[in-house]
């Protein structure tokens, strides 16, 4: 990889400069690399000189002058390498390295820009997560769709990752799901009864009711009252979970692994957890409440874990949950939660601690609430819930892939607007259509190619020397940055550099196909019809097509890894 290349001779430079005692820093910053905002500036730019100005008490202008001097084999890797007060390094590539990076994704195919940077370490990636007392909303679909992303990337770096969803199965909201179907179970049965005061109002509550009753048909006459209400209970939460699966699987969601927190209970999991904590001096009674001593590791005041009347508090089941994840072996653990949990990511952290781990065997990436839009306006009310937007009502009208596109658009840290009408449109202002498109338009080259009898050589067979052009080598070094922007996008637990990334490439490829031919003009074409007029030799017509190739496998690998399609038609 360039990237690599460059970053390894900077290298070079500033331990041959050191050797020669030009330099005396004990260590190097991180080498990054960024792209010039104008092209005249070359391919690509260091601030290294700027990061050792304290360090080796230079100026950074004297500084980027040593690292130019000692540059090993410069001339085979820059064309051009200049200083820009206050000290920048403007480095321009020799062209033949770009045009290596075509080769470089030939051979690696969907492997291009995979790395062992996680080394094999085991991940689970706990999200969504949602309680099984409705359908999934709008704000689960994001959810679920940044943690499909980051579970995919972190797997593309080298991560062996399970992802997990956290059956919120016991306690106050179960049974005030099976209080408010039996409620609506009684009412379908031609008798009033008083509907819970903090239950489930949502119409889907009536029709999950009228699924019971159907389910339990003439055998509800025998049961007595309490009875019934927990079979409604029972049936309620088996039909809503299923359709949670269901909605799931139709936005391309799996789960290796689904864990019920009713199992905590049972196995006396709950008990062991807070044994464990008591052995290490961090639980404590006061006012007949049993605390957690989170300050002990940062937290801003303890919390309590058990009420004055024993009931165990969420906080109780999230410790044993959590405990249970580091005895499965994990070396990181991967929470998606709503924004509104900030405040809960302390307190978790100090469980790691309490438990014998850093507290950064956690992390928790924050989900913002979604804003949905139809031309502009706020969209609020459900025509199927009667209150909140379904993600499958999301999935049913735009189609998962720009769901999941739309998603993933912005950090996940903030608020998100989604424009349905937006999401629907055929045209280069809904941006999933437009990054499937740029994938399209390459796989109807082939077969435009294949009818005239143009035949698609590799870039092994094929001269890429050719490909001098300004916007071919744009293209090229667009493509070069995938492997950093995949990792990058991993080690931050940010999928929306992705998205970002797959539009800019998006763009090089619809500007660069409406600019330039790629295909000589068929016989039967009138130059005016055949589009841009440009000479083409066999061999640029090769060379062009390897790249063509090159940017459609960039394409395909990057939506493959945010779980989303690469049509070849559309």
């Amino acid at each position: 990889m360039v990237q690599e290349k460059v970053t390894s001779a900077l290298l070079g430079a500033l331990n041959g400069a050191k050797q020669k005692g030009q330099l005396i820093s004990e260590a190097w910053p991180v080498l990054t690399l960024d792209t010039p905002k104008r092209p005249e500036w070359g391919d690509l730019a260091s601030t290294v000189a700027m990061s050792l100005a304290s360090s080796e008490h230079k100026a950074p202008h004297d500084i980027a002058q040593i690292i130019l001097d000692n540059i090993p084999s410069r001339e085979q890797i820059f064309d051009r390498v200049e200083i820009v007060r206050p000290g920048f390094l403007n480095l321009t590539v020799k062209p033949v390295l770009w045009q290596e990076v075509l080769r470089e994704i030939e051979s690696q195919g969907a492997g291009y820009g995979k790395s062992r940077l996680g080394q094999g370490r085991r991940v689970l990636m706990e999200y969504v997560s949602a309680n099984p007392t409705g359908p999934l909303h709008v704000g689960h679909g994001r959810g679920a769709a940044v943690g499909q992303a980051v579970a995919r990337l972190l797997e593309a770096v080298g991560h062996d990752v399970v992802s997990e969803y956290y059956i919120n199965d016991a306690g106050r909201q179960m049974k005030l799901l099976g209080a408010s179907v039996y409620a609506r179970f009684q009412e379908l049965s031609g008798r009033a009864v008083e509907f819970p005061e903090e239950g489930y109002h949502g119409s889907y509550i009536t029709a999950v009711a009228e699924r019971v009753k159907l389910k339990l048909g003439e055998r509800a006459e025998a049961l007595a009252p309490a009875d019934l209400e927990a079979q409604c209970l029972t049936l309620a939460y088996q039909d809503i979970l299923g359709l949670i699966r269901e909605d799931l699987t139709s936005f391309g969601i799996e789960f290796q692994s689904w864990f019920s927190e009713a199992s905590l209970i049972e196995s006396r999991a709950v008990e062991q957890a807070l044994d464990d904590l008591k052995t290490r001096d961090l639980l404590f009674e006061q006012e007949g409440a049993l605390w957690f001593r989170s300050t002990a590791y940062g937290d801003d005041k303890d919390r309590v874990i058990k009420k004055q009347g024993g009931e165990y508090t969420y906080l109780a089941s999230d410790i044993a949950y959590h405990r249970d994840k580091l005895q499965r072996g994990y070396d990181l653990l991967v929470d998606v939660w709503g924004a509104d949990h900030h405040g809960y990511i302390p307190r978790m952290q100090a469980v790691m601690q309490a438990y014998g781990h850093p507290a950064d065997r956690l992390h928790v990436v924050l989900v913002q609430l979604v804003k949905l839009l139809r031309a502009g306006a706020e969209v609020k009310m459900s025509k199927r819930t009667g209150s909140f937007i379904t993600m499958r009502e999301v999935i049913d009208e735009v189609g998962a892939d720009a769901a999941k596109f739309f998603f993933l658009m912005r950090d996940s840290r903030t608020h998100l607007d989604f424009d349905l009408e937006l999401a629907k449109q055929r045209s280069a202002d809904n941006p999933v259509y437009y990054v499937q498109y740029a994938h399209a338009r390459i796989s109807s080259l082939w077969r435009v190619a294949a009818e005239r009898g143009i035949a698609c050589p590799s870039a092994e067979e094929t001269d890429l020397a050719v490909l001098t052009d300004p916007d071919e080598l744009v293209l090229i070094r667009k493509l070069s940055a995938y492997p950093d922007v995949l990792q990058a996008s991993a080690t931050a637990f940010e999928p929306h550099r992705m998205t970002y990334y797959l539009q800019q490439v998006a763009g090089l490829l619809h500007t660069f196909y409406n600019k330039h031919r790629i295909l000589p003009p068929a016989i039967e074409q009138e130059p005016a019809e055949a589009g841009p007029v440009e000479e083409l030799t066999p061999n640029k017509t090769a060379a062009r097509l390897v790249l063509m190739r090159a940017v459609q496998q960039v394409i395909k690998n990057g939506l493959a890894v945010l779980g989303i399609s690469a049509p070849e038609k559309m």
